[in-house]
């Protein structure tokens, strides 16, 4: 399994992981096709080559015509759905510009519709987020970690005026992963932008063991003396190593709401993102029968999902847990079987072995398709499956 590693020790930005991405190895053509890809019309690329503290490192600038002051969360994504960004791309893409609207509207007390995204929203941040997301996709990463982020020090002016470092939503955004502060005197290293990348790509920690294939240098604007504004990232394989993430647990108990509901609120949960939910019998106070609805979810995804639960069922009050989970690598493969696609999901196992299971959605749709019983259907996809190229 192909892995990137941020490396974040002074810091992230937008402009910083796409420089370190293109030091990796991506298409620096694509890159400058970027703007026109999303409909950004006037948008230049600029790329060359720096040294941050005697590191050679790759630099990204945007040359950005006059924009609106702000944008809200439609707009930008109406600019990301209107791309030709792949699906998988396009929605990492708007859970990071909703995460960093949620957050922004949390602090100034207002609502995700009224907020207007002022840097973070400007055009800069859209490629930087969607090139940085789709960047590592062309890349062929399969899972993204951290170490611990840097967050500098000092004060910031931004569009509200002078702020302490962390800004406020670099901080709230960075909430559950690991931190540090300073150095003295560094200003700000980490901006919401590169807090939100790391947050909903990221599933933690990296890795006890893996093997680096490349690293990866992207400048940040200031060249301090003494010190390399740069963000590292490392490619590398992790092949047949679960990894370990660390993840949300969200628990509520309902014996108030009809059986259809509950099952319609662990839909909804469902299609919202949640990795996994489950319903669990239980015996409520004075013998009452009730259900446990638990919900799996990234950390990046916990806020969305606990306010869903809540909306969605009768339950006054939801507990989250921080939990690890080992993960085996995973890929999705698709095989044809006379005519129909069918997906399949494939797990390494810590042996190095894989197994195959079928999409049970596409053998469904196949077996009626085909007119041939499903078990039939899911065994062909399995043997088809078998013959693929490793």
């Amino acid at each position: 399994m192909r892995i990137a590693i941020l490396d974040p020790a002074h810091g992230i930005s937008g402009d910083m992981t796409l420089g370190a991405l293109l030091d990796l190895g991506l298409d620096p053509e694509w890159l400058r096709a970027l703007p026109a890809a999303l409909g950004l019309e006037g948008v230049s690329v600029r790329i060359s080559d720096v040294k941050r503290g005697e590191i050679a490192c790759r630099k990204v600038d945007f040359d950005i015509p006059p924009q609106p002051h702000g944008r809200h969360l439609k707009h930008i994504a109406a600019i990301v759905e209107g791309s030709s960004a792949p699906d998988v791309v396009k929605r990492a893409a708007m859970e990071a510009f909703t995460q960093l609207t949620d957050v922004e509207a949390s602090i100034h007390g207002t609502t995700r519709e009224k907020v207007h995204l002022h840097e973070v929203g400007a055009v800069d941040a859209i490629l930087d987020v969607v090139g940085a997301v789709w960047g590592l996709q062309k890349l062929g990463v399969d899972a993204v970690y951290n170490t611990p982020v840097t967050l500098g020090d000092g004060f910031v002016d931004a569009a509200h005026g002078r702020m302490a470092v962390p800004a406020p939503a670099t901080i709230r955004l960075l909430e559950g992963i690991a931190v540090r502060p300073g150095p003295e005197g560094a200003g700000e290293l980490t901006t919401p932008t590169g807090a939100v990348l790391v947050r909903v790509l990221s599933k933690g920690a990296p890795p006890v063991a893996y093997t680096p294939v490349a690293t990866g240098y992207g400048a940040g604007s200031r060249d301090p003396a003494g010190r390399a504004n740069a963000l590292r990232i490392v490619l590398a394989d992790a092949e047949g190593a679960a990894s370990a993430e660390t993840l949300a647990l969200l628990a509520a108990d309902i014996d108030d709401l009809g059986g259809e509901f509950v099952a319609g609120a662990a839909d909804a949960l469902r299609a919202a993102g949640a990795l996994d939910v489950t319903l669990v019998q239980t015996l409520m106070k004075k013998g009452r029968p009730g259900v446990r609805v638990e919900v799996l979810c990234a950390l990046a995804d916990a806020d969305r999902l606990e306010t869903l639960l809540l909306t969605e069922s009768s339950s006054i009050g939801v507990r989250r847990l921080l939990v690890s989970r080992r993960a085996l690598p995973r890929r999705e493969i698709t095989v044809t079987v006379e005519g129909q696609v069918i997906r399949l999901k494939e797990v390494t196992l810590p042996d190095g072995t894989t197994r195959v299971k079928p999409e049970w959605d596409d053998v469904q749709a196949a077996a009626r398709t085909l007119g041939r019983p499903a078990p039939e259907v899911g065994e062909r996809a399995r043997r088809a499956a078998e013959t693929l190229p490793l």
